[in-house]
Formats: C-alpha cells, sequence, structure tokens
C-alpha cells in the first residue's frame, strides 16, 4: 500500500522516474485503474451540487471509458505515426502511465467548497493535462516533451468529445 501511495505521489508530482516505475510493472494495471477511479469518484464528490450522487457513479463510468479509449489512442498515434528509434510500448504501459496522470484529480474533493470549486477544476485539469504529457512521454520512451505533447494534442479531439457527452450529460462542473 505504500508503494502505491509513492507512486500516486510522485506521478502527481510529475517524476518521471515514477512513471517509468508503472510502466514497467505489469502488475500495476489494478493501481492505475484505482487511481482512475479515486480521481473520478472525487470528482464526483466534489461536483455533487450539480450532478448529483448519481453523478458519482457516471463520472466514474465515463472516466473508465475515457481512459481506455485514450490510452488506446495515444498509443497507436504514438506507436505508428510519431514513432521514434527508441519507441517500444504496449497498451498495457500506456494504459498504467496515464491511469496514474490521473492523480491530481483526487484533489476534485476541494471542490465541495464552493469558493473553490471552479479554481481547483481548472488547477487540477491542467495539472492533469501536464501530467499526461508526462506519461506519455515514459511511456512511449521519448526523449521530447514536445513530441510527447504532440501524440497528446493529436489524439486530444477523441477525448474532448468524451468530455463534451460527460459534460452534456451530467451538466457542466463545477456549476
Amino acid at each position: 500500500m505504500r508503494k502505491f501511495f509513492k507512486r500516486i505521489l510522485g506521478a502527481a508530482l510529475l517524476n518521471p522516474d515514477s512513471y517509468e516505475d508503472v510502466e514497467a510493472d505489469t502488475t500495476a494495471n489494478g493501481q492505475a485503474f484505482a487511481v482512475v477511479v479515486l480521481s473520478a469518484i472525487a470528482t464526483g464528490i466534489g461536483s455533487l451540487e450539480n450532478s448529483g450522487v448519481g453523478g458519482i457513479l457516471w463520472h466514474t463510468l465515463a472516466a473508465i471509458v475515457l481512459w481506455y479509449i485514450w490510452a488506446y489512442v495515444t498509443y497507436f498515434i504514438g506507436t505508428r505515426f510519431l514513432p521514434t528509434s527508441d519507441t517500444v510500448a504496449d497498451h498495457g504501459e500506456l494504459l498504467r502511465t496515464i491511469g496514474f496522470s490521473s492523480a491530481p484529480g483526487m484533489l476534485r474533493l476541494l471542490m465541495l467548497i464552493p469558493v473553490l470549486a471552479l479554481p481547483v477544476f481548472v488547477v487540477t485539469t491542467i495539472w492533469m493535462l501536464v501530467s499526461m504529457v508526462v506519461a506519455v512521454r515514459q511511456a512511449l520512451d521519448y526523449t521530447s516533451t514536445v513530441r510527447a505533447a504532440a501524440v497528446c494534442a493529436v489524439g486530444f479531439p477523441v477525448y474532448a468529445i468524451g468530455l463534451v457527452i460527460q459534460i452534456i450529460w451530467l451538466g457542466a462542473w463545477p456549476a
């Protein structure tokens, strides 16, 4: 359990070694899943006023689906269209690293405090995007952060469509 929390903290602090650790650990899929779920639950609880108790379940289900799709999209783009000579990756590596990149979302629990809702949402969203770039860079064995950001940017419309559907369905958060 201690290792799990250390990985969450390392991922949130954008530590490349933490992402390398989860990338290499094929047994960390469950941990990555747990980080996605915990982040989604925190988002759901933080947006209770807007989406209600049922929103916790729907935020969680949407996060799991988007995580899986996003990991596949970044894997496909990064290994097929923008690989380097060092790129060796599989879908599981992207699932694990991207799962841990959602760690900053756990702070969305603070959205329960009305005055903090919007700032927390904005900061954690940006933080998670930056974390995702680090996760993709490490999983695809890139030395260039710009290349990793390009992979994320090329695939982002797919992710954005999922987010828009989620917002339409559950309502904008924070309200």
